[in-house]
């Protein structure tokens, strides 16, 4: 915090803490929701985004448990759209391959989101101070190496502000993607560097590097069928085992390679089980419409069959309790009824979320796509409707210039 502060550059406002009075102490100043961690883990183990002082009180407790005699992070969660670089820093310049934006807002792990190369949504003077921020924070950390900063962009109206969430000096998963993407050798680059050759030294100059005439879109792999008990809700705790990568010259055809190979791409045709929490509802709208316009076939929960009916569009209603009726949501998903799941909880104190959590791992088990995220839906269903599932497969070369 005081780094930055030096700098000038915002993050998000937070404390370090040692106790869970502490941590209410702070929740109740910087104002819920909140985004809780143990300090020195990886891969966002026992993270959690609480909405209460309960659900502070409940997780602030697994973070300790999961990081003893160490401090608890307590942080302001900005929903925004989170942003990724990596670098390559050699003292005196920080070269920057590329900007990868999320798919997901802000609140799912880096691991577990869709990222694409070169950012689709941002605007000039986000990637200038993207790129002006990790030079910076570069150059002021002194870094002989591989970087990685992860940004949060909150938009106001005309007004947008980037705050760092993570800095990492160190490499990270991304490294392999965004190098082959963008042609530029980072690990070769660093190592020298590390060794004691400039970047310049190299042939190679800081700064953002001219983008490729391309798109790629990284996707998280799952192996959550061959783990029994394993929710597939996806939230700040990681949860992939690997990635796929989907390259083309348009976004929705880069986003359905990606999302094939990754096997999470809706099919052509059939149908879609849904259950959306209520307050997700009315963003889930325009998702559902799309779905109707594609010729799906629609099975809902009861609630939400009860909005897609007030819409005045064609859904059959399945019911959550499993022991109360049938067809319910397992029913529908093991006998092959439907051929994916969207499945948007409250959070992960709720009973929303309990009640998915059997058709979840039912997908699971089935191997059908199961969304948790509105962003992944609305991503996977619009590569479905752009109609750009007839792809040429070229080597990367070809893409490349």
């Amino acid at each position: 915090e005081e780094f930055l502060s030096k700098l000038g550059i915002p993050q998000p406002p937070g404390a370090a803490v040692t106790s869970v009075e502490d941590a209410l102490k702070t929740a109740a100043v910087i104002d819920y929701p909140v985004l809780v961690r143990p300090s020195y883990v990886l891969g966002g183990r026992a993270m959690e985004i609480v909405q209460n002082a309960d659900e502070l009180t409940h997780y602030a407790a697994a973070a300790a448990e999961a990081g003893p005699g160490r401090p608890i992070l307590v942080d302001k969660y900005l929903e925004g759209r989170e942003v990724e670089v990596d670098a390559v820093c050699d003292g005196e310049q920080v070269l920057i391959p590329g900007i990868m934006e999320h798919i997901e807002r802000a609140g799912v792990h880096s691991g577990d989101s869709l990222a694409v190369y070169p950012p689709i949504n941002l605007t000039d003077a986000e990637i200038d101070t993207v790129v002006d921020y990790t030079q910076r924070i570069g150059l002021a950390l002194e870094v002989q190496g591989l970087m990685n900063i992860q940004y949060v962009i909150v938009r106001s109206g005309e007004i947008s502000d980037v705050y760092v969430i993570e800095v990492n000096p160190r490499s990270s998963r991304t490294v392999p993607f965004i190098s082959k993407v963008t042609n530029v050798p980072m690990v070769r680059l660093a190592t020298h560097v590390m060794l004691g050759r400039s970047l310049a030294e190299q042939g190679w100059s800081g700064g953002l590097q001219p983008k490729q005439q391309l798109v790629a879109v990284k996707a998280p792999a799952f192996s959550m069928s061959k783990l029994s008990g394993v929710d597939t809700y996806l939230g700040p705790e990681m949860k992939s085992t690997g990635e796929a990568m989907g390259v083309d010259k348009t976004f929705s055809a880069a986003l359905s390679k990606a999302l094939v190979s990754a096997e999470l791409a809706l099919p052509a045709e059939g149908a879609i089980l849904l259950s959306i929490a209520d307050r997700h509802k009315e963003e889930a709208e325009p998702i559902i419409r799309r779905l109707i316009e594609a010729g799906f076939r629609l099975y809902a929960t009861e609630g939400t069959a009860a909005m897609i009916d007030g819409l005045g569009l064609p859904v059959e209603q399945v019911t959550k309790k499993l022991r109360e009726g049938h067809p319910n949501v397992v029913d529908v998903i093991r006998d092959g009824t439907v051929d994916g799941v969207i499945n948007i909880p409250e959070g992960r104190m709720t009973g929303t979320l309990r009640d998915g959590f059997h058709f979840r791992r039912e997908a699971a088990v089935r191997r059908i796509p199961c969304f948790t995220s509105l962003d992944t839906a609305r991503a996977a269903v619009d590569a479905l409707l752009a109609g750009d599932q007839a792809y040429t497969v070229q080597p990367l070369s070809a893409y490349l210039s």
